[in-house]
């Protein structure tokens, strides 16, 4: 099966543009050729730290529709997010929807990257899900605590990690409210305010896949935060899931033990203060320990993925891992699904 490519054109005075800054969230204005027909677009880099690397990812705007098309550059296999995110789907959390490509810019063959659905009004829509507001969890502050995450002080404002996608100011409010309660509640009215506001089941899911990836940068950025419109809860949904399956965000391998089974972020703690939480988030991990989290259920996603783009990653020069390395990273993810099965069988214990 051969990848799609995206052909994009830029002028050359919008390319300097988006040099002369590259940590600019503004567009500049790019063509992107669809079945033959020439449509106008707008461009920009995307990213954090990866925005400094010779390979990188972009935000492609067509009308009202977003693509995302990361270069995974940092990590060796390439499949990572996708994986990710088959995952969380398995287990029942929705997230975006991924595709290989092959990305040309300019008539140069930029190499393979990752077509990352968005997550936006028509990620909803599209699912039939009802959704009031959107909010993205843009660093570590985002960790629903009151306090700074490395000083420890006082946050000035408790919306502070989060960027408002959809929604008003209302709702930027609400949210500080909800982290303010989580926080200053105790006891049977803390749990009865966290039944109503949080839709608990759907959060131990998205607990146990990052748990289960093993995404240490999971917990308390990396992710949307939604108001759902109609039972007025706050549901969540993965992001960024590169650093994942024994790998960290910037490839280097890691101890499968890194992630607890816990978790790091304070609703995470205040949730499994409570022993009817514990019971079911201990239901949840034995069920995709059983069900899902296995290699005999993985391994054929894994090496489906790897086929689908190994003569590409062959002729990708911009790639920054060596090919034996790339060609190891199977063994390496399920090496790490093995390691990760008896830790988390051992961890459920103790919970």
């Amino acid at each position: 099966m051969s990848l799609p490519t995206r052909f994009i054109e830029i002028h050359q005075d919008e390319e300097r543009a988006l040099e002369e800054d590259i940590w600019s969230t503004e567009y500049v204005k790019a063509y992107l050729w669809n079945r033959g027909i020439r449509e106008t677009v707008k461009l920009r880099y995307r990213g954090g730290h990866t925005r400094e690397y010779p390979k990188r990812s972009y935000d492609v705007l067509h009308g009202t529709q977003m693509f995302h098309f990361n270069a995974e550059y940092d990590d060796p296999s390439m499949i990572r997010n996708a994986l990710s995110f088959q995952f969380f789907e398995w287990i029942g959390v929705p997230c975006p929807q991924t595709r290989h490509c092959r990305l040309v810019i300019n008539g140069v063959n930029r190499g393979v990257y990752l077509e990352i659905e968005a997550v936006n009004r028509q990620f909803f829509a599209k699912r039939g899900i009802p959704m009031e507001s959107l909010v993205f969890a843009v660093n570590n502050h985002a960790n629903f605590s009151l306090f700074h995450y490395k000083t420890g002080k006082r946050k000035q404002s408790l919306f502070k990690g989060y960027d408002l996608e959809i929604g008003k100011e209302a709702d930027a409010r609400k949210l500080s409210r909800f982290v303010y309660k989580l926080n200053t509640l105790k006891g049977r009215e803390l749990f009865s305010f966290l039944a109503k506001e949080v839709d608990i089941e759907n959060y131990l899911r998205w607990l146990a896949g990052a748990v289960f990836t093993g995404n240490y940068d999971g917990f308390d950025q990396n992710y949307a935060l939604y108001r759902h419109k109609t039972r007025n809860m706050y549901r969540i949904i993965p992001w960024d899931y590169e650093g994942t399956w024994g790998r960290n965000c910037y490839g280097k391998q890691v101890e499968s033990s890194l992630v607890r089974v816990t978790g790091y972020n304070q609703l995470t703690k205040k949730l499994l203060q409570f022993s009817s939480v514990r019971v079911r988030y201990k239901e949840i991990l034995r069920e995709i320990l059983k069900e899902t989290f296995t290699v005999s259920k993985i391994s054929p996603v894994i090496y489906k993925m790897s086929r689908e783009i190994s003569p590409y990653i062959y002729a990708d020069y911009g790639r920054k891992w060596p090919l034996y390395v790339y060609e190891n990273e199977p063994l390496v993810i399920q090496n790490y699904i093995q390691e990760r099965r008896k830790l988390i069988s051992r961890a459920i214990l103790k919970l």
